[in-house]
């Protein structure tokens, strides 16, 4: 499809080209000598109760992969290092990060945030192309066998309990989340290996999620879990609208990964009227496009916007044209119309 990608003397000018390029360096230059950006984890947005001032080591470590950032690079490897060590299981209480303060206030707080940030990490590094480590397909393979019995089980078809009068996930419950999910699309041969499991959690990703309000007890404390899923996660009315497309096409593209992108109706609903926004070059040009896509949660931020947008229009085409244009290139489909 992209013939001239292929040549190894370009890929490595294009390399070459990420490393010096302004938002690379921006974010580089914010990277501490620990290998740590904001101080943080997860966080990609300011939040004074959580101890948050910038966005985390994770985001910006997978928004260097989105820019092109080699993983040899040293700001890869200092990362890379933190990272590793989650995966560990080192009790060190400064790999809490932000969540030390709750670990501490909460008891019986810990595990569940130690697990949390296993997954997330082990996301982070199957994205930097370290699947064939050993450490990263012991924490899958660990990781896809909880989601496994879950998917498989009764709590799959009611995950909730009653807790004080509000509705709390199962402690029993262990459902895919953002980060497991990406885990898996980062592995294809885990994929292979696990073929079952890719099909039911297809099926499961394409099923409604529940429309009911729940929370995640961490010790005593309830916490809204945006990155749990219990079903399909997008929103897309009837006519195709997403209500955040920068996810909606970052979800697309995981799904497209696993090989069961076919299976989400609302993906499907998705494509088809972004395929008639785009031109015969399949260049997406919708009609009164003043601003790029806006995101509305915080697991889009590493892949999108990639591109900065100025005055001109082309800036704020680029990345949906781009994510459009890797969506087809990992399921098939025609970008073109006819």
């Amino acid at each position: 499809m992209f013939p001239d990608l292929v040549d190894p003397a370009r890929l490595d000018a294009l390399r070459g080209e990420a490393e010096h390029a302004p938002a690379v360096k921006s974010i580089a230059r914010k990277q501490k000598d620990t290998g740590i950006w904001g101080g943080n984890l997860l966080g990609v947005s300011p939040s004074k109760a959580a101890g948050i001032k910038d966005v985390g080591t994770i985001p910006q470590f997978r928004r260097l992969l989105e820019l092109g950032l080699p993983r040899d690079d040293r700001a890869m490897r200092l990362a890379g290092r933190v990272l590793f060590r989650l995966l560990s299981r080192d009790d060190d209480p400064k790999l809490l990060f932000e969540y030390g303060k709750l670990t501490a206030a909460e008891q019986g707080a810990e595990p569940w945030i130690r697990v949390v940030l296993r997954e997330a990490a082990a996301a982070a590094l199957a994205h930097g192309g370290h699947g064939e480590d050993p450490r990263v397909r012991g924490a899958a393979h660990k990781i896809l066998n909880e989601v496994s019995t879950f998917v498989r089980g009764e709590l799959a078809e009611n995950p909730f309990v009653k807790s004080g009068g509000s509705w709390v996930l199962n402690p029993q419950a262990y459902p895919p989340t953002i980060f497991s999910v990406t885990l898996f699309a980062f592995l294809p041969a885990i994929q292979r290996e696990r073929a079952g499991l890719v099909e039911r959690l297809g099926q499961y990703l394409s099923a409604p999620a529940p429309k009911k309000s729940f929370a995640v007890l961490v010790g005593k404390k309830a916490f809204k879990p945006t990155f749990v899923l219990l079903g399909d996660p997008l929103h897309v009315s009837a006519g195709g609208q997403a209500d955040d497309l920068p996810f909606a096409l970052l979800w697309m593209e995981l799904l497209a990964r696993l090989g069961v992108l076919q299976h989400s109706a609302s993906a499907g609903r998705l494509w088809a009227r972004l395929l008639k926004e785009c031109d015969r070059d399949g260049v997406w040009r919708p009609k009164n496009l003043r601003t790029t896509p806006k995101g509305a949660t915080p697991w889009s931020y590493h892949a999108f916007p990639l591109e900065a947008e100025t005055r001109h229009t082309e800036s704020r085409q680029t990345d949906v044209t781009f994510r459009m244009a890797l969506v087809a290139r990992l399921t098939g489909w025609e970008l073109t119309r006819k």
